[in-house]
């Protein structure tokens, strides 16, 4: 074969492979595993051909596309960053309504290893030591968290859809955040607008796109049913009527009091990137956002007794897993530490959806901080935000009783230990019922 004819093959040979790699469509990934996709952690694909990042509790999944992709212009990756859209439909599942993960990102990486990546809330992508090092790789995360939060306003259904837009406009270097429930138009305001973002220092030439996910200590189903991406021009549109139907919600024994969540969004990124500005601003206005709580006239009697949910969110670490002292029956115990006087307290998160007898249920907890007794835990107060209700005790530095009836590590009582404690019990009780008042 002639020479100028192997090298006009060998061309289009490259031309074929640049443009495999500048664009990509799954309608559902049946088959997407065989060396297209990366996975790793709880990540995997499913018969139907779900893309699930996460499936049960302390779990983290990355799923990427497996090659790189040439982020910036020019043939040695020297010019300015290239724009590049994407989108993709997401679900995440629950058994619960008021317990999930702590979410999904789509993220365009330097790397794809994030095995050393806490599996709680950095998301899959970083822990306490590497978060905000560089050394630790260059990474846009767009963080997509649907937990319902009722003070917030949030979408609370089985199945919603949710647009979401990233837009950026090289020319006039600006980058826009969109958000607008599916069956609604999109508004012509963005819910956030930066201005210069001209971000180009933080990506690379050769980068990774796809998803990370984890779960901390919640059950949660993390899925990505379909996904297109275009780095020349505008992301292929997904064939809804083809996506992989998602599985059903089966409900454990502790979540049968409680109506399975189904959520599905599908997302639409348009981004010329390095959102490191953007993240930033989306944050700072989370931070605030997250501190809101539910204040009533009539709780303006019980002010003494209530704590700021600001102080409650900072004793706890963001009520990070770590801080979990135990599960009961109507929620999660923290360990806290207030800030400011650095007293340990113990803190239980109540589920409250109902108004009814509210205010008396306030009422009743105030009077009961004023018991005094030294078999009764002390009740300093209380926090609100609709939906949940903090309490706020005494932190008892031995623990429950049930781990030293049942071992766990403690020594195991004696006989007179337990007879002493069942004083200690029966003393509580009967200074309850006969002697405060």
């Amino acid at each position: 074969m002639h020479v100028a004819t192997l090298l006009l093959l060998l061309l289009l040979d490259l031309a074929v492979a640049n443009g495999a790699v500048d664009e990509f469509a799954y309608n559902g990934f049946a088959g997407a595993g065989d060396g297209e996709l990366v996975l790793d952690g709880a990540a995997s694909v499913t018969p139907d051909g779900l893309l699930r990042l996460t499936g049960g509790s302390g779990e983290k999944g990355h799923a990427f596309y497996a090659r790189p992709l040439g982020f910036r212009n020019g043939s040695g990756g020297g010019g300015g960053v290239r724009s590049f859209t994407s989108t993709f439909v997401f679900s995440i599942m629950s058994s619960f309504t008021d317990l999930a993960g702590h979410g999904i990102a789509f993220a365009v990486s330097s790397t794809r290893d994030f095995s050393g990546a806490a599996a709680a809330e950095y998301l899959g992508l970083f822990n306490r030591a590497t978060n905000g090092d560089p050394a630790s790789g260059r990474v846009l995360a767009v963080e997509l968290d649907t937990m319902y939060t009722p003070e917030f306003r949030d979408i609370d259904d089985n199945h919603v859809g949710v647009d979401v837009w990233v837009e950026y406009d090289a020319g006039d270097a600006r980058l826009d955040v969109t958000l607008h429930q599916l069956t609604k138009p999109k508004p012509a305001r963005p819910l956030l607008s930066v201005k210069p973002a001209n971000l180009s220092a933080a990506f690379s030439d050769q980068m990774y796109v796809g998803f990370s996910s984890s779960t901390g200590s919640d059950d949660t189903s993390h899925y990505v049913l379909g996904w297109s991406f275009s780095l020349s021009g505008i992301a292929q549109d997904l064939d809804y009527a083809k996506l992989p139907s998602l599985p059903p919600v089966m409900a454990t024994a502790a979540s049968t009091k409680h109506m399975p969540v189904k959520i599905w969004l599908p997302v639409s990124l348009s981004v010329t990137v390095v959102a490191a500005i953007v993240m930033f601003l989306l944050f700072r206005r989370q931070r605030r956002a997250i501190y809101v709580e539910l204040v009533e006239d009539w709780e303006v009697e019980f002010g003494p007794h209530r704590f700021a949910y600001k102080d409650l969110h900072k004793a706890t670490k963001g009520f990070h897993d770590d801080m979990v002292l135990g599960v009961g029956g109507f929620g999660k115990v923290y360990k806290g530490v207030m800030p400011g006087s650095g007293i340990d307290v113990a803190i239980k998160k109540i589920c409250h959806d109902s108004k009814q007898g509210m205010r008396e249920f306030i009422a009743e907890i105030v009077s009961l901080g004023r018991l005094r007794h030294r078999n009764i835990v002390q009740l300093l107060g209380y926090c609100r935000r609709k939906g949940e209700l903090l309490l706020v005790y005494d932190y008892m530095i031995n623990g429950s009783l049930d781990k030293y009836l049942y071992g766990e590590g403690k020594p195991i009582l004696n006989w007179a230990q337990r007879i002493n404690i069942i004083k200690g019990a029966a003393s509580g009780l009967l200074y309850l019922h006969e002697e405060w008042e």
